[in-house]
């Protein structure tokens, strides 16, 4: 069956792209419907979008159809997917707050939540990188919407970094993947870790570590995406709860041993939390003081629970797939490999946490994926790309 594409082109210098993007689409059999705002008609006609895509373009929020149908409501529930290129940081804000004053805003706001939303932002390095536009962006990806990039590279500005909109065929690839594995993993049920664990010291201090948890959340999402029923573990994370998603909180290793455990059977463990290796033996129940000259206090330390290790080989039904993270600063395949044969999991995803990366509590990953069968890499890309793309092999390790 033909796909409907609804495809949002919004103000933006890259906006031309999206005439090729109509072109592609339609390369791979696909119903294009164009909505052009006041920002996007500043750079491509009407006339360059009718021409390509076939169809009329819409612009008018307070337009009827033929059929005396709304435009906004009647476009949303007509199509398959949603795809937004490019977005602008105005658009963004606009669905982050749920303004509905143009036809794009009020289509979005209207967009069923059963209709994938794709999301490729377009727009200057700093306007990308301020903090209400990224606010808006992890708001957005919380209730579910797709993003594709933005690339680094540079501007038409004359600037460099984030902002870049992808190209055309990297897009099409996005569409095409998703509807190839759109709703694979129904019937599936998936656990994941994320985020630290804190092992505390006394009621003030604990040990943790720099893990935000993102990549963890990413991972769900998109498990959740593609089908799957998913409950995430999360440790202390400053993250908000993705929808259509169990989230269980922990602290400690043991709450998050204790939590794996109740929810077991799965057929998909993905293991992202960074889980402390070791806690204080004897926790004070009072906060320890500092002494006028006293030594600084030392403490015995006894080592955590293996989760990994545990819902490889020890779980009372080990899970189809179990997936494994693996943190480390130098020697990165080997010590991979090491601890993937170890700790029995079927694959281990290993990444560069040196401080100069800024991968350990950033946006981003780089990661190879380690199985018995050999090595992927995946090149650097935002958490949810990563994720994205690992859900895809997922997918591939349950369709053979």
């Amino acid at each position: 069956m033909k796909k409907r594409i609804l495809l949002i082109i919004s103000g933006g210098i890259a906006a031309y792209k999206a005439l090729e993007l109509i072109r592609l689409l339609r390369g791979q059999g696909m119903e294009v419907k164009c909505i052009l705002t006041q920002g996007g008609a500043e750079f491509i006609t009407p006339l360059s979008v009718q021409t390509l895509s076939g169809q009329e373009v819409y612009q008018d929020l307070f337009s009827l159809t033929q059929t005396n149908e709304i435009e906004h409501i009647w476009l949303s529930r007509q199509a398959d997917m949603v795809v937004i290129y490019p977005a602008s940081a105005d658009l963004m804000a606009k669905m982050s707050t749920g303004c509905a004053d143009d036809l794009a805003s009020a289509l979005l706001l209207a967009t069923p939540s059963t209709c994938p939303v794709f999301i490729a932002p377009a727009m200057n390095v700093a306007m990308w990188e301020n903090v209400a536009t990224q606010e808006n962006y992890q708001r957005l990806c919380n209730r579910g919407y797709h993003f594709i990039g933005p690339d680094c590279g540079d501007m038409a500005c004359g600037e460099f970094g984030y902002g870049r909109l992808v190209a055309p065929d990297v897009m099409i690839q996005a569409i095409q993947d998703y509807f190839l594995s759109s709703q694979a993993l129904i019937g599936k049920k998936a656990l994941v870790t994320a985020g630290p664990t804190y092992e505390p010291i006394d009621p003030v201090r604990f040990i943790g570590n720099y893990s935000s948890g993102r990549q963890g959340y990413a991972i769900a999402e998109c498990l959740r995406d593609a089908g799957a029923e998913v409950t995430l573990i999360s440790g202390p994370v400053a993250l908000d709860a993705p929808t259509n998603i169990k989230v269980v909180s922990v602290t400690t290793a043991q709450e998050m041993l204790d939590a794996c455990a109740a929810h077991l059977p799965v057929d998909i463990a993905v293991m992202t939390a960074a889980v402390s290796d070791w806690r204080v033996k004897d926790f004070s129940n009072v906060k320890i003081k500092k002494g006028e000259n006293a030594p600084p206090p030392t403490f015995e330390m006894v080592t955590n629970p293996d989760i990994l290790a545990w819902i490889s080989q020890d779980a009372p039904i080990r899970p189809q797939l179990v997936v494994g993270f693996a943190a480390e600063t130098n020697d990165l395949l080997d010590n991979a490999q090491v601890k993937r044969k170890r700790k029995n999991c079927d694959w281990i995803v290993v990444n560069d946490v040196n401080p100069n990366t800024k991968i350990m509590g950033g946006v981003e990953n780089e990661v190879t994926i380690l199985s018995s069968s050999g090595k992927q890499h995946l090149k650097r890309a935002s958490k949810k790309d990563i994720g994205r793309l690992l859900t895809q092999k997922i997918i591939q390790f349950f369709n053979v």
